[in-house]
């Protein structure tokens, strides 16, 4: 029989990082029922497979899961493999293109593979809710339609919205939070988890047990975790994401590029370490030494130890030694992304005398560059774009105007760079931050 930790201790441990728990008493109530009988708590989270990456965002959820796994019980990590093809429309302004069956296999991959990062992959159940969706039968989904109202839907923020906007709503996407809801059902969940903004789906999945003779899971959700910028959710679509798929030192980087006050808020939601330690090291420690520990634990979780230790020896090497990273992320980008559309307007005799915005540097040099009458012309913003050393074309001309831009080691004045050779390499710089552009054809 398993040996579970006493219920205080646990609640302690699972209400860290947690933003509402519906209700405590529910969840103190299963946990002093596990503990008596021995019998584990089946707890599940439910990903629709609808981008190929997961990011640091996305395992805030995942690491509560891990969180009871930790304790004794059963991680049920669902992949909505049926789900994925309606797209849950919350936080939706407008109906979500569906996916192809194709797409959402080939992202359920991928899932599959990312999120034995943080769970256990010897402790952690995986299903797919195409399992019983796919042989639910139109009698199936006629009573289980039956069993919720319109009425209810409608009281759903991003729903009730588009009601009043007199913006369109698909039969479809009403069905959404019923299948999400029966899931709970299917797998007889106790706890379900989910980010803030899936509220409204874990209540009906309470609803729904209870309408089909079950004892009511508990719904506990997770904050939305902010981006870079410390403001906005983080997002790919935002450009403020850490992918924990990234480079060591890319991600290292990032994370010492937070503010200390949102150091702690990522230590809270993205590291197992305890809420007094944190409490104590906001007391005692240096908040530049607390935030590389930060960042080497992260780079652990998605790496390795040894991977963690390296990228904080590079970025040391670079931003605090202003010394050259033993590696640079080397990044290949087509020719056609970056190059201007009317290359002819830079060839004439004193295209190096002009002046801006037409003034360019040359690589190698400016005299190998006028000797030749092919030479390709680009655009920086583009460069920094396709780089990922900035989210917008906007930000990459501020960046060009406070002259923190260097190209092959020349700091770039003007929106241009020549170069006569493709393929061509160059160390590209913004501030303490640098790749090298591999440009091919």
């Amino acid at each position: 029989m398993p040996d579970f930790a006493a219920v205080e201790e646990q609640l302690t441990y699972l209400k860290k990082g947690t933003a509402e728990i519906i209700r405590e008493a529910d969840l103190r109530a299963k946990l002093e029922k596990s503990r008596a009988t021995g019998k584990p708590l089946r707890v599940k989270l439910g990903m629709d497979p609808t981008a190929p990456d997961l990011h640091l965002g996305h395992t805030v959820v995942l690491r509560k899961l891990k969180h009871f796994q930790d304790l004794g019980h059963t991680a049920i990590f669902l992949i909505g493999d049926f789900t994925g093809m309606i797209g849950d429309p919350t936080g939706r302004s407008a109906t979500r293109p569906p996916l192809t069956r194709e797409q959402i296999e080939q992202n359920a991959e991928t899932y599959k593979a990312q999120v034995f990062k943080i769970l256990d992959p010897q402790k952690t159940v995986i299903d797919f809710n195409r399992r019983w969706f796919g042989t639910f039968t139109s009698d199936d989904f006629v009573r289980l339609m039956a069993k919720y109202t319109v009425s209810q839907l409608l009281e759903r923020e991003d729903f009730h919205k588009r009601f009043q906007d007199e913006k369109p709503i698909s039969m479809h996407e009403l069905l959404y939070p019923l299948v999400q809801g029966y899931d709970s059902v299917a797998l007889e969940a106790d706890v379900e988890l989910g980010g803030t903004d899936q509220r409204f789906n874990l209540l009906v999945g309470r609803e729904l047990q209870r309408a089909y003779g079950q004892e009511s899971q508990v719904a506990l959700t997770t904050p939305i975790l902010e981006g870079l910028d410390g403001v906005q959710k983080m997002s790919k679509s935002l450009g403020n994401a850490i992918g924990i798929h990234e480079p060591p030192l890319e991600m290292y980087g990032k994370i010492m590029s937070i503010s200390d006050e949102m150091m702690w808020r990522y230590y809270e939601l993205l590291t197992d370490v305890q809420v007094a330690e944190i409490e104590k090291m906001k007391r005692e420690a240096h908040p530049m030494q607390a935030k590389k520990d930060l960042a080497r634990r992260i780079v652990a979780d998605f790496h390795s130890a040894e991977a963690a230790a390296k990228a904080g020896e590079d970025w040391a090497r670079q931003f605090q030694k202003d010394e050259v990273p033993e590696e640079v992320e080397k990044v290949q980008i087509r020719v056609g992304s970056i190059a201007v559309s009317n290359p002819e307007d830079f060839k004439k005799p004193n295209w190096a005398a002009d002046e801006e915005p037409r003034k360019m540097i040359c690589l190698p040099d400016e005299k190998t560059v006028a000797a030749d009458p092919n030479f390709h012309v680009a655009r920086i913003e583009k460069l920094l774009l396709e780089l990922r050393l900035v989210s917008s074309a906007s930000e990459g001309s501020r960046k060009l105007k406070e002259g923190a831009v260097t190209v092959g080691g020349e700091q770039m004045k003007g929106r241009f760079f020549a170069f006569v050779s493709v393929p061509a390499e160059a160390r590209v710089k913004l501030g303490r931050k640098q790749k090298i552009a591999s440009i091919i054809p």
